[in-house]
């Protein structure tokens, strides 16, 4: 199985990019792994919370292959453990899925069109984090995931 993770706009912190950088690497030893930026929607200002989540949504949906499996980083999705996510993984990984993508939206969500596609959604937190940390907490979530299939010393019960 590969993973992507889709998110919206460029990481501009460079020590939350050196971050990211560390843990899509530690990652590669587990599981092909993708972080695919789509960039900013230029002139916001001229849109609606609407039009930007519909050209947002076009954006992310052009991403995909009918094959793709799309869950989404949403604030009303299912919440799990860390030991709960990674036999979530597994499942997935059982299942025969080719590509599971994550997406994380813009700052206003996703449109109709996103939600209609996806097989679910999963929130990290009920608290609001920026984009750009919410990329570094589900990688590294993503890792410690895979180091607790894999019986490894990271993660601590």
């Amino acid at each position: 199985m590969n993973i992507k993770l889709i998110a919206i706009g460029k990481t501009d912190n460079k020590s939350l990019q050196t971050l990211i950088d560390d843990y899509t690497k530690r990652l590669s030893f587990y599981i092909k792994f993708e972080l695919e930026i789509i960039p900013d929607i230029k002139n916001v200002k001229n849109l609606s919370e609407n039009q930007q989540k519909e050209k947002e949504g076009e954006l992310i949906l052009s991403r995909l292959t009918p094959t793709d499996q799309l869950i989404l980083l949403d604030e009303n999705g299912k919440t799990f453990s860390s030991v709960g996510f990674s036999e979530e993984l597994q499942k997935k990984m059982n299942s025969g899925i080719k590509t599971l993508v994550f997406v994380i939206g813009g700052p206003y969500g996703f449109s109709e069109e996103v939600y209609k596609k996806a097989f679910g959604k999963i929130s990290l937190s009920p608290m609001t984090f920026s984009h750009q940390m919410v990329r570094l907490f589900f990688i590294e979530q993503l890792y410690r995931g895979f180091t607790i299939l894999r019986n490894e010393p990271y993660h601590h019960q």
